[in-house]
């Protein structure tokens, strides 16, 4: 089976189904290995699988409410604007881990240092949601080597959940919720525009 073909956007879970915390953790540091602008890596995920954790995003979502009362748990993908405080913090592993010789490192750092205060903020977020994008993708397909389903959701009032989760709104912009659990229906299957209906060639 292709798992990149046969993926489908579940809606229905089994409610019985719960994920561990240590295999939650495994999940999302396999979909963290998703690329990033200078690897600064601005995804920040919220598990929301408790009840009460539930009920805190009830009141922010619009329809999905499906997903929110079956799935194993709601994983609220938020894009940090404050992404660069982390850079010597990834670059140091990057270095102890014999990825990247010091030199680097230092380089590295002092380039992200002199421009980060220089970035307009809203190409800031432009550019995290991007890579936010991309680790929701790769969580959705590391979701199914656990054998888990998902369904990307966009549905949600954008304005208030983060307030919601009890975070700082000013620093952490919401991109999307993925929904993860154990299938009680199939997805529906989908039909995609052909590459001649997509793609320029020059």
């Amino acid at each position: 089976m292709n798992t990149l073909t046969e993926r489908r956007s579940v809606r229905v879970y089994d409610p019985s189904v719960r994920i561990s915390k240590e295999e939650m953790t495994t999940i999302l540091d396999e979909a963290s290995r998703a690329p990033s602008s200078m690897n600064m890596q601005p995804w920040r995920f919220v598990v929301v699988a408790s009840d009460e954790g539930k009920r805190r995003l009830d009141p922010v979502m619009k329809g999905n409410r499906t997903q929110l009362e079956t799935s194993a748990a709601m994983i609220v993908i938020l894009n940090d604007l404050e992404k660069y405080n982390l850079a010597e913090k990834i670059y140091d592993k990057a270095v102890s881990e014999g990825l990247m010789p010091k030199d680097v490192r230092d380089r590295q750092v002092r380039n992200i240092t002199n421009m980060a205060p220089t970035v307009n903020k809203d190409k800031v977020e432009k550019g995290g949601l991007l890579d936010c994008g991309l680790v929701a993708m790769q969580l959705m397909h590391v979701a199914r080597t656990h054998g888990y389903e998902t369904c990307p959701i966009g549905g949600f009032d954008h304005h208030t959940i983060v307030e919601a989760l009890g975070l700082d709104p000013d620093r952490y912009k919401p991109a999307m919720i993925v929904s993860i659990g154990k299938k009680a229906e199939d997805g529906f299957p989908s039909t995609r525009l052909d590459v001649e209906d997509t793609t320029f060639w020059l």
